[in-house]
């Protein structure tokens, strides 16, 4: 308290003032505490009963460590801990630093009032009077600040956990924890579950960017594996998510219930390592459903189309892109050779071949088979 022991040197109170003022301190005190009740509505239930005992003690202590500092008896340190643990409490209790700040202009009026009352008639020179005022609203302003102090690092170590919390809960959500466990994550995060949750996959770098510009709910984390970061944007419109990820590397999982939002991040990764020209997930269905199971995949082609090996690599390629032509075409000719840029007569041939190379071609189960071994295009 620098400002107000440099003006306690220039005024050092005698033992008849300070004893006329200690004997107020009580009724000093209670005028404090009343008046910001009146005049401070945050304050207008929180001063009453057992709280507004405690409260009133602790003016009384204040302007006691007050009396003292003016009479040249303390060096003030005490009172900044204590406002200072003032700020951190007010912030636990839920109150602004306007409110406390309000209070302490609410109590500086109030105190110099009565504290004025009792030094005047104790004797104090009116030359004494403007340094008395001086070093209470130093005082009082030093007080402030150190409440000021600890209500700006409270909050701050509270925004800190908050933080730790909310991405606590989105490791947990990625990792598929159980619903028990994610209820009370999202509990100890202060987070309100949503219906649904959306996994965005995007580079490190720019997720708390397109953070910014999404509901203020989503969850974020930028230090995934391969400089990658995630969001799960809870209940998205769509469409509207997609226009507002304008940058082109970002992939967009599936909406799932909230519980399940590993399912949309596992989509949403897969995709990722399928294709760099994915954006959103629900346009390449039957590519991430025929690549699910890499091994399984290359096992059913190999079987299926295994006469097309019996055949020169160029003229088997030939036979595959027709077959595939033909199976998505229905085995509409001319569309077939839309497709393949080539004469209807060439599809007839063709087909001709490959109606020999598969006498089953006419089976659902044939079909079927084929249709998924040419889905995607062999690598």
């Amino acid at each position: 308290m620098s400002h107000a022991i440099q003006r306690a040197s220039e005024l050092a109170l005698d033992e008849t003032t300070v004893t006329a003022l200690r004997a107020a301190l009580k009724t000093t005190a209670d005028e404090v505490v009343q008046a910001i009740i009146d005049e401070v509505p945050p304050y207008a239930n929180a001063l009453s009963g057992s709280m507004g005992g405690t409260i009133r003690r602790a003016v009384r202590t204040a302007l006691g460590h007050y009396l003292d500092l003016a009479s040249g008896n303390a060096t003030g340190g005490d009172g900044g801990d204590a406002a200072y643990e003032l700020g951190r409490g007010e912030v636990r209790d839920g109150r602004s630093m306007d409110a406390l700040l309000s209070a302490y202009r609410v109590g500086a009026r109030v105190a110099w009032r009565c504290l004025a009352a009792g030094a005047v008639p104790a004797g104090l020179p009116a030359a004494e009077v403007a340094k008395f005022a001086e070093l209470t609203f130093a005082y009082i302003d030093e007080l402030s600040a150190a409440s000021a102090a600890g209500h700006a690092d409270e909050l701050a170590a509270r925004g800190r956990a908050h933080e730790r919390h909310l991405e606590q809960l989105a490791r947990d959500l990625l990792a598929g924890a159980s619903p028990d466990v994610l209820l009370v994550s999202a509990q100890r995060a202060g987070w309100q579950p949503p219906v649904m949750l959306t996994a965005v996959l995007l580079p490190a770098a720019l997720a708390r960017p397109a953070y910014r510009a999404l509901d203020p709910s989503t969850l974020v984390l930028d230090d995934l594996p391969d400089a990658f970061g995630v969001l799960l944007v809870p209940d998205a419109d769509r469409s509207r998510l997609l226009r507002q990820l304008t940058d082109r590397t970002a992939v967009v999982g599936p909406a799932r219930p909230w519980t399940r939002a590993s399912a949309s991040y596992a989509r949403a990764v897969r995709a990722r390592s399928l294709s760099s020209g994915i954006r959103d997930t629900e346009d390449h269905l039957p590519e991430l459903v025929l690549s699910a199971d890499a091994d399984a995949f290359a096992d059913l082609r190999a079987r299926a189309l295994a006469p097309l090996r019996t055949l020169p690599a160029a003229t088997a390629l030939r036979l595959e892109e027709t077959l595939r032509a033909w199976l998505l075409h229905q085995g509409r000719r001319d569309e077939v050779a839309a497709a393949l840029f080539v004469h209807p007569q060439t599809v007839r041939y063709r087909m001709s071949q490959l109606r020999e190379l598969f006498p089953d071609l006419a089976s659902p189960h044939r079909v079927l088979e084929l249709t998924l071994a040419v889905g995607l295009r062999a690598s």
